[in-house]
């Protein structure tokens, strides 16, 4: 095939690029340039989006040996990765930009680009494994947890239609992470030893609060417990998140001593409520925005969900309603946020992924 190797400038893309060269792939690098400003967005080794990372994917492509180029999506990821989260947090909502990208700009205005310049498929270095199955409707290509469970990136790639699923490669699913970079090393790639990104790339000190303060500043409202009585105050409700106990800065401890934690947000006037940890607890979860790896259940669906990106996995039976999702835990989760990714497995399979819309939880809980 002809595939267009995204390259962000570290270890795994790297390798995956170079492999699906040694499988006889046609491969052409290409480094996504996502900041107006590249200076804007975080500087070393912490990020993916920085001018040191197009360096590092230009060397790795030439020691591969491949033609590389670098695409500016720029106003693409403002519009659909950065202006996204700044209204989700406005909203009282916390989302996963990560997951975003992947499903905006990624596998979506990545692979239509490539298709309209007579490319197959995009080849990335996602941990995540495709396997293909027979269903009475024809060939169906099949979403999978990689095997190695630390690295595993499944969650975020579950926004991946069957189209995208189709034209996706994903050559390190197979592997764990030791092996990668051993293999990196053993080819002459500079990024053998270079660390894992993390944290948001658009925020280059990782003060996500400190950044939305500075695009919407001062939105000041009280925090209260669960009565109502106000035990502190705050500037701007964005700066918390479901299930946050640090930083709340409260003025009043509460009468049993024990930390309090965000329980709830309340958008238009600016309230967070803040109660005891075991009140974080919920088991019904209301999804929507659905997107379908697979088919979407027809029938009430037992399965597991992953509710983080790096989060455990919870027991569960999914019904499918229209747009709307409906899982109920048998596995109580705490600190679940609207706005993050709701993500249902079968077995190690993908089969979808919704945004959480609200939560609750049944008096035994």
């Amino acid at each position: 095939m002809r595939l267009i190797a995204a390259m962000s400038g570290g270890v795994d893309s790297a390798v995956a690029a170079a492999r699906a060269v040694d499988a006889g792939h046609d491969v052409t690098g290409v480094h996504l340039a996502l900041s107006r400003n590249p200076r804007s967005y975080r500087s070393g080794a912490r990020g993916c989006c920085s001018i040191e990372d197009a360096g590092d994917a230009r060397r790795a492509a030439d020691v591969i040996g491949i033609p590389f180029f670098v695409w500016d999506m720029s106003d693409e990821f403002a519009d659909e990765v950065v202006d996204d989260f700044i209204a989700e947090y406005t909203a009282g909502r916390t989302p996963n930009p990560c997951l975003r990208c992947n499903e905006k700009i990624k596998f979506a205005a990545v692979l239509e680009r490539a298709v309209a310049l007579g490319f197959d498929g995009v080849v990335t270095g996602h941990y995540a494994r495709l396997a293909t199955s027979e269903r009475a409707g024809g060939e169906v290509v099949e979403l999978h947890r990689a095997v190695d469970h630390g690295k595993d990136q499944s969650y975020v790639l579950g926004v991946l239609t069957q189209d995208q699923l189709g034209r996706s490669v994903f050559p390190l699913g197979d592997d764990p992470k030791t092996l990668v970079r051993e293999e990196a090393a053993r080819r002459g790639l500079q990024v053998a030893n270079k660390p894992d990104s993390h944290d948001i790339c658009f925020i280059a000190d990782g003060d996500n609060a400190g950044w939305l303060a500075d695009r919407l500043g001062p939105r000041p409202g009280p925090i209260v417990d669960e009565s109502g009585a106000e035990v502190g105050s705050h500037d701007g409700a964005y700066a918390f998140t479901i299930g946050q106990r640090k930083g709340l800065r409260l003025g009043v401890p509460a009468s049993d001593g024990k930390p309090r934690f965000v329980l709830d947000i309340e958008p238009v006037s600016g309230t967070v409520t803040v109660g005891p940890r075991e009140h974080l607890a919920i088991d019904a979860i209301e999804g929507i925005k659905p997107l379908w790896c697979d088919e979407p259940p027809t029938e009430p669906l037992d399965c597991t969900v992953q509710l983080r990106a790096h989060g455990d996995e919870h027991r569960a039976t999914v019904t499918v309603d229209g747009d709307v999702v409906r899982v109920e835990l048998r596995d109580p989760a705490t600190g679940i946020a609207p706005g993050q990714a709701c993500v249902i497995y079968a077995g190690t399979r993908v089969v979808g992924s919704a945004t959480i819309a609200r939560t609750s939880r049944s008096v035994a809980a």
